[in-house]
């Protein structure tokens, strides 16, 4: 009978003891009361913060407004209809934000900046609030340098200038889309970052603007959110 060494069993048990470690990690969650048209009640939740995002089964994302005494009212983005009562919801920790980055430029992603281009996932590290604080009158840089449209009317009587909002009023069919992308196109070789968020539109046009910026170099330098017609009305409120 082999005999039993104790030194070197307590060396072996001392060598596991010093290499083990834990990876905790704790998730406050709740479940879901009831749900209905994009609005979902959710029990467990005591300690979520007005407007933080909250994080269902399915993957979709809610943001928590209406905070209650035993109960938290959830605006789902996304998806609802496979939502059910007794589901588990967690909290994410983070109010309402987006992740951003120069892997977004010339994706084709949802307000949450989730990929819907076909391309895999968005490579953004970062991560930005949606209801940020806007700078001051003194923070902001003068506007002094010229944002050519393209279109000789406008860049001759009403010049555009870099920082500046300029607002596009006219009736359905009279040609503003045709504005914002032309002054889109427009932008190639001039370092400007483009954003075309689409709101409300059906997806076959937001498929077509794509092209377009495809077939003349400008998605290298834009990013395309859409909020399709068919989408939550909460997706179209983020979007705006």
């Amino acid at each position: 009978m082999p005999q039993i060494r104790t030194d070197e069993i307590s060396s072996i048990i001392r060598q596991q003891i010093e290499s083990f470690d834990v990876d905790l990690h704790i998730d406050e969650v709740g479940t879901v009361l009831e749900v209905g048209d994009g609005i979902a009640r959710i029990h467990g939740l005591e300690k979520a913060m007005a407007s933080e995002m909250v994080e269902f089964e399915n993957g979709s994302f809610g943001l928590a407004l209406n905070l209650e005494e035993d109960s938290v009212g959830v605006v789902i983005l996304g998806d609802y209809l496979d939502i059910r009562e007794g589901q588990i919801v967690k909290r994410t920790g983070r109010v309402l934000s987006v992740p951003a980055g120069e892997g977004l430029i010339g994706r084709v992603v949802t307000p949450l900046a989730q990929p819907i281009d076909g391309k895999g996932p968005v490579d953004a590290p970062h991560l930005m609030p949606i209801e940020g604080r806007a700078p001051g009158i003194a923070e902001r840089q003068p506007v002094k340098e010229p944002l050519m449209t393209g279109i000789k009317a406008i860049d001759g009587m009403i010049p555009i200038g870099r920082g500046q909002r300029e607002l596009i009023i006219g009736d359905r069919e009279t040609g503003k889309t045709s504005v914002a992308i032309d002054a889109i196109i427009n932008q190639k070789q001039t370092g400007v970052i483009c954003v075309y968020v689409a709101i409300g539109l059906k997806a076959s046009t937001v498929a077509g603007v794509v092209d377009i910026l495809r077939q003349n170099g400008a998605m290298d330098y834009t990013i395309v959110v859409s909020a399709n017609a068919n989408d939550p009305a909460p997706m179209t409120y983020v979007a705006t």
